[in-house]
């Protein structure tokens, strides 16, 4: 995909993204089901990632989504909530484990020699 091809294609997903992601988290409404908003939030990802002069503060790739209804109650977690995510492939997979095991600290090394040390 060439340069104008993927500024197009950013802004298009952009506008969809942020129609649906309104929809659900201040509307309450879903629009299109999770498998399709993910793959379109994944795939500006991707094109962000490939062209990143075209990275703005605006895309969803950068912020949260919208103010929600009042009839939404804050909760308070025991344990911090982590964002995840989406996976779709296997390197992606191994992405995201090695990341995981950053959060709990350590290395796949050091996980096994405290496993054999037990």
């Amino acid at each position: 995909m060439n340069k104008q091809h993927a500024k197009i294609r950013i802004e298009k997903l952009k506008k969809l993204i942020e129609r649906y992601r309104y929809a659900y988290h201040v509307l309450d409404k879903s629009l299109v089901s999770d498998a399709v908003n993910d793959s379109l939030k994944h795939e500006l990802q991707e094109l962000e990632d490939q062209f990143p002069e075209f990275v703005t503060p605006d895309s969803p790739t950068q912020r949260v989504g919208g103010k929600p209804l009042p009839k939404f109650k804050k909760v308070v977690h025991s344990q911090p909530m982590l964002s995840l995510t989406d996976a779709f492939s296997f390197e992606e997979i191994k992405d995201w484990e090695t990341r995981n095991r950053r959060l709990l600290g350590g290395t796949d090394e050091q996980r096994t020699e405290k496993r054999s040390n037990r």
